[in-house]
C-alpha cells in the first residue's frame, strides 16, 4: 500500500504495529483524569531522564509570571548563555488540556535552541478539569504578551522572528493566539505559527460548518477510533472535563469570524493515523488557498497521533525531529546549524 494509500484509509504502519506488540504499552485510563495524569507524567519522567542535563552554553530559567485573574503560572525560558538578539519562540504543550506539563516540549526548545540560538519559552498554562476552558488559551494569551513585553530583557529581538506554536492540545492554543495577535495587533507582531497535530474544529461542529468540498474529504475521525494513544475515547475525555463552548472560535479558532487572512505563516505537522488528522489538513488547504497564508507541511503516513514520543525508537521518530528543525528554519528564513536529530520520549 503506498504512502498516499494509507493516509487516506488511516492504516496503521506495520513498524508501528511490531512495536504495539512488543511493548506492550499499558493505555490510557480514559475515565480517571488522576490515573491518566499518573501515566503521563511516569512518561514524562523517562523523556526528562533520557535528556539528560542543561546542554553546556544554555540556560533554562524557570520563572513564575503574572496572568489576568492574578495568579501567577510557570514557564521555562532556554536559551543560549550569551542571548542577545535571538529569534523568539513561545511553545504550548500538548495534554488534551487536562494531561501534561511545560518539560513536554523542552526536547524541542533544546533542538530549537541549539539550531537557531533562539530564546524559546515554554508555556505552562493550567489544566482542566480544575480549570476549564477557556483558561489554556487567557493563560497562554497572557504568556505571548508577556513574552513579546519582555523580548529584550529574555535577549530576543522578535524582528529576527517570532514564533507561536505547540502540539496537540497546544496547536490549538497556538493557532487561537495567532488570531488574537493579529486582531489584538499584537507588537511585535508574530512572524509565524508552529501547528503539530493540532486540533482546530471538533467532529460536534465540523458537520455543522465544512463545506460541502471538506466534508466527504473530513473522515479521521470515523476512520480511527482504536489506536494507540489518541482514539475516540481519549479526544471524548479531553472535550469532556475542558468543556469548551462549541460556538467558541477560541475552541475552533477554523470558525474565526474575521477570517484568517493576515495571518503569519504556518508549519504544519499531521500523522496519518491521527483523528485530527483531516482537521488539520483542511485548515491547511483553507489558510493557504481560501486566505492567501504561506503553508508548509509534513505528513506521516500510517502513524499515531505524537508516534515520536511513546515511540521514540520508531525508524521516523528522528524524521519528525529533523523535519521540526527544517520547518523552523522554513518559517525564520534562515539556515539551522548542523545538530543530531536524537528523539527523546515525551508526552504529548
Amino acid at each position: 500500500m503506498s504512502p498516499e494509500e494509507i493516509l487516506k484509509t488511516g492504516e496503521l504502519d506495520q513498524e508501528l504495529l511490531e512495536l504495539v506488540e512488543k511493548l506492550n504499552i499499558p493505555r490510557p485510563q480514559w475515565d480517571d483524569v488522576l490515573a491518566a495524569r499518573e501515566m503521563f507524567a511516569k512518561r514524562q519522567a523517562i523523556g526528562l531522564e533520557a535528556m539528560g542535563p542543561t546542554p553546556s552554553g544554555m540556560v533554562e530559567e524557570e520563572q513564575h509570571i503574572p496572568v489576568r485573574d492574578g495568579s501567577k503560572i510557570r514557564i521555562k525560558v532556554i536559551k543560549p548563555k550569551d542571548a542577545s538578539g535571538r529569534p523568539l519562540l513561545v511553545m504550548c504543550h500538548g495534554g488534551g488540556f487536562v494531561l501534561g506539563s511545560l518539560e513536554a516540549e523542552q526536547a524541542n526548545c533544546r533542538s530549537l535552541v541549539k539550531a537557531f540560538d533562539a530564546v524559546c519559552i515554554s508555556v505552562g498554562y493550567r489544566l482542566a478539569p480544575e480549570f476549564t476552558f477557556p483558561t489554556a488559551i487567557d493563560d497562554s494569551w497572557d504568556a505571548l504578551k508577556w513574552a513579546a513585553e519582555n523580548a529584550k530583557t529574555l535577549g530576543a529581538d522578535p524582528s529576527k522572528g517570532f514564533i507561536v506554536g505547540g502540539t496537540s492540545a497546544g496547536g490549538n492554543i497556538a493557532a487561537v493566539l495567532a488570531h488574537l495577535a493579529r486582531d489584538e495587533k499584537l507588537s511585535p507582531p508574530l512572524t509565524g505559527q508552529w501547528l503539530c497535530i493540532p486540533t482546530v474544529l471538533h467532529k460536534d461542529k465540523a458537520t455543522e460548518v465544512l463545506p460541502e468540498k471538506y466534508k466527504k474529504v473530513y473522515l479521521s475521525h470515523e476512520q480511527i477510533i482504536e489506536v494507540p494513544g489518541l482514539n475516540k475515547q481519549a479526544v471524548d475525555f479531553f472535550v469532556h472535563h475542558y468543556a469548551p463552548d462549541q460556538n467558541d472560535p477560541k475552541f475552533n479558532p477554523f470558525i474565526w469570524p474575521s477570517g484568517h487572512k493576515g495571518l503569519p505563516p504556518a508549519y504544519f505537522q499531521i500523522c496519518g493515523a491521527d483523528p485530527l488528522r483531516d482537521e488539520g489538513l483542511i485548515y491547511d488547504t483553507v489558510l493557504r488557498e481560501e486566505a492567501g497564508v504561506k503553508t508548509k507541511l509534513d505528513l506521516y503516513p500510517g502513524l499515531t497521533h505524537g508516534f515520536w514520543g511513546v515511540f521514540s525508537m520508531h525508524s521516523k521518530a528522528n524524521q519528525y525531529q529533523e523535519d521540526l528543525v527544517n520547518g523552523f528554519s522554513w518559517l525564520l528564513g534562515v539556515e539551522p546549524r548542523k545538530i543530531e536529530a536524537k528523539q527523546v520520549p515525551t508526552t504529548v
